[in-house]
């Protein structure tokens, strides 16, 4: 059974939309998601919709919900409450069709660590059924990519935190997904790597793909994202455009625009000890 059109077609700011053309249906989209783990509820309603061809970054402060937000969306964490899906499907009724349709780069990611990054990959690629002319080739390519051909002999599990994000990155997106999830893919990874990631991101979202993207990496969100949500306390308390939230908040960087949204300080009066010079 198929989520409804009435389940799946969340409302969305419109402004952004052209007058008088129909709404594509969400390629991401969640419907009064709650999670609560014991008394506290770490997710509270969320309501989303995400379109197809999206750079969507959901941002908050640490304990704001995304990463558990995420999970309920792909399948990871079962909600208490609502519903979420991929397109036509809704994640906890066909959870296969689901999993075809998605890659996924959690924070905190477990690999096979007894294989060599070739083989992780080539494994990956024969679950989504790539026949193993193009798995080659396209592990080929993205090792290359990613500065990993040197080390796609060595067991995962001898990788550096940032080799280990890179070829976990490789393994969410070599299927060719569309809709990618990326937690925080940019924690431990090289400058030089961090800048081809970010070219491949938006030659992606190009063709048509959907990426949900949570960092606390400002700088990145600004350059990327075309529409951003703001969690705090497990509520989504802002969805705008990088360019819209700061002239909605008269600043001229997301930073700026996000430490404003969830009412953070900046002061640091208070540590008079630690003005003092040490010695």
């Amino acid at each position: 059974m198929t989520a409804s059109s009435d389940d799946a077609q969340i409302a969305i700011d419109t402004e952004h939309q052209a007058e008088g053309v129909p709404q594509a249906p969400p390629a991401v989209w969640a419907k009064g998601l709650v999670r609560r783990f014991g008394k506290e509820t770490a997710v509270d309603g969320i309501d989303l919709a995400i379109l197809p061809g999206e750079f969507y970054g959901l941002l908050g402060q640490n304990g704001a919900g995304k990463t558990t937000t995420i999970k309920m969306i792909v399948g990871l964490l079962r909600p208490n409450e609502g519903t979420a899906g991929i397109g036509e499907f809704e994640t906890w009724k066909q959870p296969l069709e689901v999993k075809k349709r998605i890659g996924v780069l959690p924070e905190e990611f477990n690999l096979y660590e007894r294989l060599t990054g070739s083989e992780l990959l080539d494994f990956t690629s024969a679950m989504h059924g790539l026949d193993r002319e193009d798995a080659v080739a396209r592990r080929v390519e993205l090792l290359e990519l990613l500065d990993l051909s040197e080390a796609a002999g060595k067991l995962v599990g001898d990788y550096s935190r940032g080799m280990r994000k890179k070829v976990a990155l490789a393994a969410a997106i070599i299927h060719r997904p569309p809709v990618l999830f990326l937690d925080e893919p940019f924690e431990g990874v090289d400058p030089v790597s961090a800048r081809l990631i970010q070219d491949l991101l938006r030659r992606y979202t190009a063709q048509g793909a959907t990426i949900v993207f949570s960092s606390h990496e400002m700088y990145l969100v600004e350059r990327l994202c075309t529409r951003i949500g703001i969690m705090q306390r497990g509520a989504l308390v802002v969805e705008e455009t990088p360019q819209g939230l700061c002239e909605r908040l008269g600043v001229d960087t997301v930073e700026d625009a996000f430490i404003l949204a969830v009412g953070g300080g900046t002061s640091t009066e208070g540590l008079a000890w630690l003005q003092n010079s040490p010695g």
